[in-house]
C-alpha cells in the first residue's frame, strides 16, 4: 500500500540513474543563465534586478480538466523543448468575493496547477533552505501570484521561496457518491489539499535542481493557508514531505471549517449536482466551469467543507494530534490582535455593558456567566476590546492555539507563539474612504461615505507583508519607518526559523519556547510576555469540545 500511494502521489516516474546524474550537471552549470532541467522537462525563468532568479508558472501536475476534475493530481506530461517560466499561470477558479485581492496571474481557469520559485542560488549545489508558501482566502479565493507572497525578499536572505496554486472552492471540495465510488481510495473531496501534497513532491523531487535542500522545507500560510498546513502535517500523505512548519492564524484543529464527515459532504455535492439538473458524475463533468463557478455564488448554496475522507484525513486533525501521528517538526505559529470586529459579537449595538450582556445570553445562553469571566467587561470602556476579543477567538484564534497546544503535548518538537499587534498605518490620500477588506485589500465606499475610523488592532492578514517583507508591493497603506522596523523584525524571527526550526538570533529580542508559558508579542516594540489567555481558551475548549 505504502508503494501504491507514493506511485499515486508522485508527479513523474523516478529517472535512471544516468538521467538523475545529467539533470544534476544541467542545475550547476544553468541557473546563471535562468536554465533549470526539472524531472519533467526544461524551463528557463527571468532575473530580477536584484540578481535573484524567478521561475513562474511551473506546472506540477496534470491540468485537472475534462476527465481529471475532481480527480486527484496526476502527473504532468514531460516536454523536451525548453519552456518558458516567465510569467505566473492561470489562478484557480474563484469569485471576486472579496473584492480587495490583487492579482498578476494570467486569468482565471481550471487549469491552474502551477507554482512559481524565486531562488538566489547560482547552481544547483547550494542546498539552501525553502519555502513553501500556501496562500489563504477561506478556500474561496487567493492565488501564488499575490504581490504579498512575493517569494523575492525572502530569497534575497538566502531562502528558495515558492508559492502554489491549489483548487478552490467546488473544484478543489467536491465531493460526491460517484466520486467516492469511482475513487480507488474510496474517497472525494479535499482536492485542493491533494494538489498541494502533490506540489510538496514535486518539491522533493525537484528543488535541489535551483539550489534548494529537500531536506530543509517550510510550509507556511495564513487564515486558510494556514489551515492548509495543519492539514498537511495531520495527512499521512505529506507529512514526511517536510521538515518544519509556520501557522499564520487558523488550523484545521476543532474548527467550523471542517473536515466534515463524508457522507454529510456526499449529500452536499449531490444536492447542488440536483441544482444544476446534473443527475450523473459524466453530466457533471460536462458542465462548464464558468457555469460551475457561477452556481456556487447563488443565494443558498453551502460552501464546500474540507471532508474527513478516510485518505486525506485517516481522522479527525485533532485526533491526529492526540494520538501523536501528525508531523514532529518545529512549529512557528500565532495570530493577530484584531481578527475579527467586536461587530461580529454586538452587532450593530453599541459596546455597552448592557449590550455585551445580552450578547453573550444569546450566544452562550446558560453558559453567559463563564462567557463574561473569559471576556471580562466591568465597564461600557472594556466591552470594545472584550467584545474584539471573543470574535477573533470564535473566529479563528482558538483553532490556531489548539494547534499549538497540541502539537506541544505531542509533537516532540519546539512551538513558537506570537501574537502580531501592529495595527496597520493609515490609507493613502487616494485611496479615499475605503475600508479594509477582510482577506487583506480594501473595499471602496461611495465618495460621501463616512470614513471609517481606524483599527485599533492588527486585522485579520495585517501581517503578511511584513512577514514576507513585502511592504513595498502593497500602495493601499502610508507605511511609515516602524512599519518597515516591525517588517524587519517579522521578517528576520521568519527566516531565521525557515532556516534553522529557531527564531532567535543575535540582535532581537529572546523569543522563548511555548512551554515556557510566554508568547512573542510583535509591534514597535516586540517582547516576550507572559500568556494570559489561557482563561479564553479553556473556555473554548468546554464548547467546542476535547
Amino acid at each position: 500500500m505504502k508503494v501504491f500511494l507514493l506511485a499515486a502521489l508522485l508527479t513523474v516516474p523516478l529517472l535512471p540513474a544516468t538521467t538523475v546524474a545529467q539533470t544534476k550537471t544541467a542545475a550547476a552549470n544553468s541557473l546563471a543563465s535562468n536554465r533549470v532541467q526539472t524531472a519533467n522537462g526544461p524551463l528557463e525563468g527571468t532575473t530580477a534586478a536584484s540578481g535573484i532568479h524567478e521561475f513562474k508558472g511551473v506546472p506540477f501536475a496534470a491540468p485537472p480538466v475534462g476527465e481529471l476534475r475532481w480527480r486527484e493530481p496526476q502527473p504532468v506530461k514531460n516536454w523536451t523543448n525548453v519552456r518558458p517560466a516567465k510569467q505566473f499561470g492561470p489562478r484557480a477558479m474563484q469569485l471576486p468575493l472579496f473584492g480587495d485581492m490583487n492579482f498578476r496571474s494570467d486569468g482565471v481557469s481550471e487549469d491552474c496547477l502551477y507554482l512559481n520559485v524565486w531562488t538566489p542560488a547560482k547552481t544547483g549545489r547550494e542546498k539552501l533552505p525553502v519555502l513553501v508558501y500556501f496562500y489563504g482566502g477561506g478556500f474561496v479565493a487567493g492565488d501564488g501570484s499575490e504581490p504579498r507572497y512575493d517569494g523575492e525578499s525572502m530569497a534575497r536572505r538566502g531562502i528558495v521561496a515558492v508559492t502554489v496554486n491549489y483548487r478552490l472552492g467546488v473544484f478543489g471540495f467536491f465531493a460526491h457518491p460517484e466520486l467516492t465510488k469511482e475513487s480507488p481510495h474510496h474517497a472525494s473531496g479535499n482536492y485542493g489539499f491533494l494538489d498541494q501534497s502533490a506540489a510538496l513532491r514535486w518539491v522533493q523531487q525537484n528543488i535541489a535542481a535551483f539550489g534548494g535542500d529537500p531536506k530543509q522545507v517550510t510550509i507556511a500560510g495564513e487564515s486558510a493557508g494556514s489551515m492548509s498546513v495543519s492539514a498537511q502535517m495531520a495527512s499521512p500523505l505529506s507529512k514526511t514531505l517536510f521538515a518544519r512548519a509556520i501557522g499564520e492564524s487558523g488550523s484545521m484543529l476543532n474548527t467550523g471549517f471542517g473536515p466534515l464527515p463524508l457522507a454529510e459532504v456526499e449529500q452536499a455535492g449531490v444536492a447542488f449536482a440536483t441544482s444544476l439538473g446534473a443527475v450523473s458524475l459524466a453530466a457533471l463533468r460536462a458542465l462548464p466551469a464558468q457555469q460551475l463557478l457561477e452556481a456556487t455564488g447563488k443565494p443558498g448554496v453551502a460552501r464546500f467543507a474540507p471532508t474527513l475522507d478516510g485518505y486525506f484525513f485517516t481522522k479527525m486533525p485533532t485526533a491526529t494530534f492526540a494520538a501523536g501521528e501528525q508531523a514532529h517538526v518545529p512549529l512557528l505559529v500565532g495570530w493577530n490582535s484584531q481578527e475579527m470586529a467586536y461587530q461580529a459579537v454586538l452587532g450593530q449595538e453599541k459596546p455597552t455593558v448592557a449590550n455585551y450582556t445580552k450578547a453573550l445570553q444569546k450566544l452562550y445562553g446558560n453558559q453567559a456567566a463563564a462567557a463574561q469571566k473569559a471576556y471580562p467587561a466591568a465597564t461600557d470602556a472594556d466591552v470594545e476590546q472584550a467584545a474584539t476579543n471573543l470574535a477573533g477567538d470564535r473566529f479563528i484564534a482558538y483553532s490556531t492555539w489548539k494547534w499549538a497546544e497540541m502539537q506541544q503535548k505531542t509533537g516532540g518538537q519546539p512551538v513558537y507563539r506570537y501574537l502580531y499587534a501592529r495595527p496597520r498605518p493609515a490609507m493613502t490620500p487616494e485611496m479615499g474612504n475605503a475600508t479594509a477588506g477582510l482577506a487583506g485589500g480594501v473595499v471602496k465606499q461611495a465618495a460621501d461615505a463616512p470614513k471609517a475610523p481606524p483599527a485599533k488592532g492588527a486585522v485579520h492578514s495585517a501581517e503578511i507583508e511584513y512577514a514576507m517583507g513585502n511592504l513595498g508591493t502593497n500602495k493601499v497603506y502610508a507605511w511609515t519607518p516602524d512599519d518597515y522596523k516591525v517588517s524587519k523584525t517579522i521578517q528576520t524571527y521568519f527566516s531565521n526559523f525557515i532556516k534553522t526550526g529557531n527564531p532567535n538570533s543575535a540582535g532581537l529580542p529572546t523569543w522563548p519556547q511555548a512551554s515556557s508559558g510566554q508568547v512573542l508579542h510583535i509591534d514597535v516594540k516586540t517582547q516576550a510576555e507572559p500568556d494570559k489567555t489561557q482563561p479564553r481558551y479553556q473556555f473554548m475548549e468546554q464548547q467546542f469540545g476535547k
